[in-house]
């Protein structure tokens, strides 16, 4: 196998983390990543235990090095389009995932690997760490999300230079632009962004998790609409959460000066 899916216990209960491991080819996208990946989320997605999922690399000094261009040398055209869009799915995937997302970038995160982490909700980068939409120095141009998401997270003429350009990036840069959320001092072991992530992790944790899916379904669709149309969409968010158990909870910890016990429910 060249993931590894692992759910964490005792405190960090609630955190499921996905590591990419394939040493030789740099974690390389290619048709078995692939397939593991979309296999691990379509089981993960229907998981209510799930509360924040973790995307992370085993090989030191690699987040993913981006789409397997060994393996698509050997493709023909029509196979190298259904390839890519099945990647482009891999992405939607992972966007689509109901429970907060964070990306852990300890080393390089280019084409491919940049897009994975940009169909995350959050990422945290090595100040180390290089990243960046390269497609362009290599005959190509992003095709599984770059182009849409890359905008969508800094801005069209911003995403236009960086994409234009195939230009790379520190995790410091990426943080400065705010392609990142945190950007972090690289440690010996080489897994800082992972520490910095599943801290990020354990702050979600407590907090009740259907209000969280929800919210991030409000801004994730109502990114995408006029701004009337994205309160109405709030609204009806908001609506599905008013009969759960969490909500009365909050409220009577709240009233009885506690921290509230949060159960999904």
């Amino acid at each position: 196998p060249e993931i590894q899916v692992r759910a964490l216990e005792g405190p960090d209960e609630g955190i499921t983390e996905i590591l990419m491991n394939r040493p030789r080819a740099r974690n390389a996208l290619g048709n078995v990543l692939v397939s593991e990946l979309l296999q691990a989320l379509a089981r993960l997605r229907e998981d209510q235990r799930v509360r924040v999922l973790l995307f992370r690399s085993g090989v030191k000094g690699v987040f993913c090095a981006g789409a397997d261009l060994k393996e698509r040398e050997q493709m023909s055209n029509a196979e190298v389009g259904i390839f890519v869009q099945r990647l482009r799915g891999l992405m939607d995937e992972i966007a689509a995932f109901p429970a907060p997302t964070i990306a852990a970038m300890d080393g390089f995160a280019l084409g491919g690997g940049l897009e994975l982490a940009l169909a995350c909700d959050l990422r945290v980068a090595a100040s180390t760490a290089v990243m960046g939409l390269i497609e362009t120095t290599r005959g190509l141009l992003p095709g599984a999300g770059g182009t849409q998401r890359l905008p969508r997270c800094l801005g069209v003429a911003l995403a236009k230079e960086l994409i234009f350009t195939g230009r790379r990036l520190s995790g410091v840069q990426a943080h400065t632009l705010g392609l990142v959320n945190h950007a972090v001092a690289q440690n010996e072991e080489g897994d800082a962004a992972y520490q910095r992530a599943r801290t990020l992790a354990q702050e979600i944790l407590p907090q009740a998790p259907i209000a969280v899916r929800l919210g991030k379904v409000a801004i994730d669709r109502g990114i995408e609409v006029d701004i009337a149309s994205g309160m109405a969409i709030e609204g009806i968010c908001y609506a599905q959460n008013i009969p759960t158990q969490d909500r009365l909870e909050g409220m009577a910890a709240f009233r009885e000066k506690r921290p509230p016990r949060f159960i999904g429910k």
